[in-house]
């Protein structure tokens, strides 16, 4: 389907726009059917996850709408590396679009958290999770850093209606999603009820959702939708408030297929301009995944959210290849949601400052994995609102020679969670 081959260091302009024209003289109009089940004046949205607005044929209208998610997560982990603290996971987000025209919808979309003033100093605790540094230098190890606060995206966008099937949006954003990996993990349904971060998100899964200066473009086809975009690949400061602009200088290429309404398939690539003083001598990466989203209806009472996700990354020019595969499901029967994850993936021993033995000095990587299994009760106080209230229980497997360090090779994590959201919109 792709009919060039992109090198090491294509410029990131020059090759988004060879994958777009490529992709769309390659392509060509997809089928008849709307496969997202979005309304006429809706366009389907791979990083939220969701129908957004679009320009109406109908009427001029000026659309805005505010959700959030928030958890209070009380923590309790086994091991020497266990520690048990409160916690406050959020998003929020408000956006605002005008139709211009029958074919055009300008829209703006604020993304936010407050994770920075939320979080424990040393992070969401977390065993395994690792990514990114704290304001002294020190990696999180263990932990999950806070998302960057109060703005994790501001994206200006304008959606133009090509036909009754097609759309072409134009999109750019100081902090927002690069055109790479699955949905993330804040925006799957499948994870609703989840406030842990997936240990891959480091290896080749949603780390591109908070990007620097992103430059993109997406054409949507209908049954498929082809997506690209440049941006600065230099990793966020999460413990810092800032919102730094820099000179794009990485790029990526996203597809979705539709395989039916409720079933879709995703690809993505992406080469990425960093440095990361946890691999010195690196100064890019090779981001690739692939994933599969389900939603089932098997009865009137009981719906299941599915994703499987496999992401990699490969540093250069001498760093390790990294794998990651996560599937996790939520099933909701009436008021109860029963949810779970399984995760398997490479970690290298330095990430997790484990101490290598005086006889093998070889930063080895390991295959490492978690098992979650959670509860969590709806109530609806008020038509906009649900409040849940759930628990959680993960098991870490490890392998044996890194089982010192963790007091064993199946630590638990027991949580208990509170969570709140709510979503409204408006039209004018």
């Amino acid at each position: 389907m792709i009919c060039l081959r992109l090198r090491h260091g294509t410029p990131a302009i020059a090759g988004v726009l060879a994958i777009l024209l490529c992709a769309v003289s390659t392509i060509g109009k997809a089928t008849d059917q709307n496969a997202h089940s979005c309304a006429e004046n809706e366009a389907w949205d791979n990083g939220m996850g969701m129908c957004m607005p679009a320009a109406s044929a109908s009427a001029s209208q000026f659309v805005t709408s505010a959700q959030f998610n928030a958890f209070g997560v009380f923590g309790a982990a086994q091991g020497p590396r266990g520690i048990s603290d409160l916690s406050a996971p959020n998003m929020f987000m408000l956006d605002a679009g005008k139709t211009l025209g029958t074919r055009q919808f300008l829209n703006l979309d604020l993304m936010g958290t407050t994770e920075l003033w939320t979080y424990p100093r040393h992070g969401y605790p977390a065993l395994l999770q690792i990514g990114e540094e704290r304001s002294d230098g020190s990696p999180f190890v263990d932990a999950q850093h806070p998302h960057s606060s109060p703005i994790m995206g501001l994206t200006l966008s304008d959606t133009i209606s090509l036909d009754s099937l097609r759309t072409l949006k134009l999109f750019v954003a100081p902090r927002g999603e690069s055109t790479d990996g699955p949905v993330a993990f804040m925006h799957r349904e499948s994870a609703r009820d989840n406030p842990d971060a997936p240990l891959g998100h480091h290896v080749g899964q949603d780390v591109g959702h908070i990007s620097s200066t992103v430059l993109g473009i997406q054409l949507d086809l209908g049954r498929i939708i082809i997506e690209a975009s440049a941006f600065n690949g230099t990793e966020p400061m999460p413990t810092k408030v800032d919102l730094p602009i820099g000179t794009p200088n990485s790029e990526a290429l996203r597809v979705t297929y539709e395989l039916a309404p409720a079933h879709r398939v995703m690809a993505s690539w992406a080469h990425v301009e960093q440095r990361d003083s946890q691999y010195p001598g690196t100064s890019s990466a090779t981001w690739t995944s692939a994933s599969l989203y389900d939603h089932f209806t098997p009865d009137n009472a009981l719906t299941i959210d599915h994703t499987f996700i496999v992401g990699s990354i490969t540093r250069y020019p001498a760093g390790a290849t990294l794998t990651s595969f996560l599937d996790e499901a939520v099933w909701q029967r009436g008021s109860s949601d029963f949810w779970g994850r399984i995760e398997l993936l490479q970690r290298l021993r330095s990430e997790l400052e484990i101490p290598a033995p005086v006889a093998d000095k070889i930063d080895e990587e390991r295959w490492v994995s978690a098992f979650t299994l959670g509860y969590t009760h709806w109530s609806t106080p008020a038509a906009a609102l649900q409040v849940g209230l759930g628990t959680a229980l993960t098991m870490d497997v490890l392998p044996k020679a890194w089982a010192p360090a963790y007091g064993g090779r199946n630590p638990l994590t027991i949580r208990v969670i509170l969570q709140i959201r709510g979503s409204r919109g408006w039209r004018q």
